[in-house]
């Protein structure tokens, strides 16, 4: 199969268009002949994947690297550093229900961790974590992966061609044509995911009843979901801010950038441990000194949506002074809907603030 598609791809460096596996692709020749050598070493790196075949071929690998290469498509993932985001989550899902037809589990972490056996792909750990990459049993766990890894680098090679609509067509058409054969007319490419699964998630947060929300948390703990738990939680901690217009609801600090960096945090009232509310109304938009100040009850909200500030604590005289806020009234979504329920600012009046 390889061998076919290299003669193909010689043969596009000497006319403007061909077509390609099915598809139809635009070239410039000087532009091609630079890419050519590079995509087909890629092309062989594909093929030779390094996979576990005790069970028949594992998918895990080609569903990841197609997963990815939809989301460079989209402007979802604009670095060759590849982060752990409940949108590629929800790809690497949607993909693999419609391709996957052996019995293998879904395992995003599976791929994730494995694919440091190829040569395009390293692993970059959080600090402190350096050790238990080492440990390859512990890195089945979706949420040990994720406690310990902070983002797969890329080759810049590789992520160049990803981002080459043309090439990186190329690519997944390979890996489709390669390794789900039989399958590959099921696939339809999508930017959110299996059947709309983060719009889905989306609506739950903002508007299903807490009551209903920890009761399906319960369930996807008892079923080891632990992917779904991590994609409401990543939604959270961007619905949060989102509704309080990226502004600190206490001190009222925005910072707007040109980059992804986002200087205020989702806080959850009631913490997750305790509640598995990931809705609106037990969340506060907060930045990150504040948000330490309420986690660690230095400050709470009152029934009127005020500031309380504790007395068990001195600080100096400071223009970022905590007591400063005492009395302020927080600043509340547009929507009634979304405000934070009284019950969980009580819940954290009587069992997180220090009086």
């Amino acid at each position: 199969m390889l061998q076919a598609i290299h003669k193909s791809v010689i043969r596009v460096s000497y006319i403007d268009s061909s077509h390609l596996c099915g598809l139809t692709y635009n070239f410039s020749p000087p532009y091609f002949l630079l890419m050519k050598e590079v995509l087909q070493k890629y092309l062989r790196l594909f093929e030779k994947l390094r996979i576990d075949k005790a069970h028949g071929i594992a998918p895990h690998k080609p569903i990841l690297l197609i997963s990815i290469l939809q989301s460079v498509q989209n402007g979802i993932q604009d670095t060759n550093r590849i982060y752990i985001t409940a949108e590629l989550v929800a790809i690497f899902q949607s993909n693999w229900n419609q391709l996957v037809t052996t019995k293998h589990d879904c395992r995003f972490a599976l791929p994730f961790y494995h694919l440091t056996s190829d040569k395009f792909w390293k692993l970059i750990p959080k600090s402190g974590f350096e050790n238990l990459l080492q440990v390859s049993a512990s890195m089945r766990s979706f949420a040990n992966l994720n406690a310990a890894v902070e983002y797969a680098c890329i080759d810049e090679e590789l992520y160049s061609l990803m981002k080459d609509k043309n090439t990186s067509n190329i690519l997944i058409q390979f890996l489709l044509d390669t390794y789900f054969p039989q399958s590959k007319g099921n696939f339809i490419p999508s930017i959110d995911g299996e059947g709309g699964l983060i719009r889905d998630i989306e609506e739950k947060i903002l508007h299903e009843p807490s009551v209903e929300y920890r009761q399906e948390i319960e369930k996807l703990i008892e079923q080891k979901n632990e992917e779904e738990v991590f994609m409401r939680g990543s939604i959270f901690k961007r619905e949060i801010p989102r509704i309080y217009n990226n502004t600190c609801c206490i001190s009222g600090m925005r910072i707007d950038a040109s980059t992804s960096i986002s200087m205020i945090d989702a806080c959850h009232i009631v913490p997750f441990s305790i509640s598995y509310d990931d809705t609106v109304t037990n969340g506060i938009a907060l930045c990150p000194n504040l948000h330490r100040a309420f986690d660690r009850g230095l400050i709470s909200i009152d029934q009127n949506y005020h500031v309380i500030v504790s007395s068990s604590f001195i600080e100096s005289v400071s223009n970022y002074s905590i007591t400063a806020f005492t009395g302020k009234e927080i600043q509340l979504p547009k929507e009634n809907k979304y405000y934070p329920l009284q019950e969980n600012l009580l819940w954290h009046r009587q069992n997180r603030f220090l009086e």
